[in-house]
C-alpha cells in the first residue's frame, strides 16, 4: 500500500475512533443519568433510541450530498453538529433538555457513512471486507476507551462525560478539517437527484443480495441495541453496579472486538469469506444473549461480554463488505448511508422496545430476562435469513492476491 494511502486509512481510523469515544461514553451513564430526571425505563429507552431515529432520518441524506459534494465538508458538518448536541445534554437541567440534545446529535450523524463511503472510494471491491474491519476496529477500541472513560467521569460529575465529549467531538472536526484529504474527485460526484435513496441504490446493485443483507444487518442490530440498553440497568439493579463497573464490562467488550476485528476477522476472512463469518457471529450473539440473566456478577458475566464482542466482531465488518461489494461504485455513499440508517432503524427499535420490556420484569427476581431472551429470539430470525446469504459475486481476485489492509 503507497504511503498517501495508508495515511488516509490512518486518518479515517482516527476520526472514526474519537466519534466512536463519544458515542461510548454514553453508554454506561446515559440510562442512569436519565433516572435522575424521573425517566421511566420506557422513557429511557425513547431517550436511547431517538437518536437513532434521527439518524435514519438524516443519514441518507447526508450520504446522498457526500455523494455530491464530497465526503470532507459532509463529515464537518455531522461532527459539529454532534458536538451541538453534547453540550446541550450536558448543560441541560430536565429530560425534555435530555432529548433535544440526543435530537440534535442523531440529526448531525452522517459521520459513520461518509466513513464508510470514503473507505470505498480509495480501496479495491475484493479490499473492502478488510477495509470495513478497519472501521470496525477502530468502533471497538472506542468501545474500550469510551465506556470506561465514561462511568470514570460520571463519578467526578453526572454531567462531565457530555461535555468531554462535546470537547472531543471538537478536536475530531479540526483534525478533519487539517488533515483529511477528499477522496471523492469532482469527476467522480454524481448529479443524481432521485427522491428515494433505496430505489436509487437498488438499480445499481444486486438487488437481493443488498436487501437480505440489509435485513441481517436490521433484525441483528435490534437484538444487540436491547442488550445494550438494558445492561446498565439490569446490572444496576441485580448486582449493584455503578456506572464506572458498567464501563468495565462494556471496556471488555470493546477490548475483544478490538483484537477481533484487528487480528482474528483479518485472517479468517480469506479462509472462512464473508458469510460464514456472519452465521458464526449469529450463533456467538444467540448464546450469550440466552444465558445472560442465568448468571451471577462473576467471571460468567465477562465471559459472556466476550461472546457478544466476538459476534459483533464477526457480523458487522462482513455484513457491511458484503453490502459495499454488491453495490457500484458511483453510488457507494447512498449504498452505506442507507445500511446505516438500517442499523440506526434497528438501534431505535431495539433501545425503545428494550425500554419497554424491561417494565415487565419490574419488582420481580429476574428483572432483566425478558428483554434478553427476546433479543436471543431475534437472533434465531437472524440467523434463518442469513442461511440464504451467499457470497457476493464481485470478488473478482484469489485470496492470495488480496493485500493487507493496514
Amino acid at each position: 500500500m503507497s504511503s498517501p494511502r495508508r495515511t488516509q486509512f490512518f486518518l479515517i481510523f482516527a476520526t472514526i475512533l474519537l466519534s466512536t469515544i463519544g458515542f461510548g461514553v454514553c453508554i454506561p451513564v446515559l440510562p442512569l443519568y436519565a433516572q435522575q430526571f424521573q425517566a421511566s425505563n420506557f422513557e429511557n429507552g425513547l431517550l436511547t433510541g431517538i437518536f437513532s431515529l434521527m439518524v435514519v432520518i438524516g443519514s441518507p441524506l447526508w450520504g446522498r450530498l457526500s455523494d455530491r459534494v464530497g465526503r470532507r465538508p459532509v463529515l464537518l458538518i455531522s461532527i459539529l453538529g454532534s458536538a451541538l448536541g453534547y453540550f446541550i445534554m450536558g448543560h441541560g437541567h430536565s429530560l425534555a433538555m435530555l432529548f433535544v440534545g440526543r435530537i440534535i446529535d442523531g440529526a448531525s450523524g452522517g459521520n459513520v457513512s461518509c466513513a464508510q463511503a470514503y473507505i470505498a472510494d480509495i480501496t479495491k471491491p475484493e479490499e473492502r471486507s478488510r477495509a470495513m474491519g478497519m472501521i470496525g476496529a477502530a468502533f471497538g477500541l472506542g468501545f474500550v476507551i469510551g465506556p470506561a472513560l465514561g462511568g470514570y467521569l460520571a463519578g467526578i460529575d453526572p454531567s462531565a462525560p457530555f461535555y468531554a465529549v462535546g470537547v472531543l467531538c471538537l478536536l475530531n472536526a479540526l483534525f478533519v478539517y487539517t488533515s483529511l484529504p477528499e477522496s471523492l474527485g469532482p469527476e467522480k460526484r454524481g448529479q443524481h437527484r432521485e427522491k428515494q435513496p433505496l430505489s436509487t441504490v437498488l438499480a445499481h446493485a444486486d438487488a437481493p443480495l443488498y436487501l437480505s443483507t440489509a435485513s441481517c444487518y436490521l433484525v441483528n442490530l435490534i437484538a444487540f441495541a436491547i442488550m445494550t440498553q438494558v445492561f446498565s440497568l439490569f446490572a444496576n439493579h441485580r448486582f449493584g453496579m455503578n456506572e464506572r463497573q458498567v464501563g468495565h464490562v462494556m471496556a471488555v467488550i470493546g477490548l475483544v472486538g478490538v483484537l477481533m476485528q484487528g487480528v482474528v476477522v483479518r485472517r479468517l476472512l480469506p479462509i472462512l469469506g464473508e458469510v460464514k463469518m456472519a452465521r458464526t457471529g449469529f450463533v456467538c450473539l444467540l448464546f450469550a444473549f440466552s444465558l445472560f440473566p442465568l448468571v451471577g456478577h462473576d467471571w460468567r458475566l465477562y465471559a459472556l461480554s466476550c461472546f457478544v464482542a466476538m459476534g459483533n466482531a464477526l457480523v458487522q465488518p462482513t455484513l457491511n463488505g458484503i453490502a459495499s461489494q454488491s453495490v457500484s461504485a458511483r453510488w457507494q455513499g447512498s449504498a452505506m448511508g442507507f445500511m446505516q440508517s438500517a442499523g440506526s432503524m434497528g438501534r431505535f427499535l431495539g433501545a425503545t422496545v428494550g425500554g419497554w420490556l424491561l417494565t415487565f420484569d419490574e419488582g420481580l427476581p429476574h428483572y432483566g430476562r425478558t428483554p434478553f431472551w427476546v433479543a436471543a429470539a431475534l437472533m434465531v430470525f437472524t440467523l434463518a435469513i442469513g442461511i440464504r446469504l451467499r457470497q457476493p459475486v464481485m470478488r473478482e481476485v484469489s485470496v492470495s492476491t488480496v493485500p493487507p489492509v493496514a
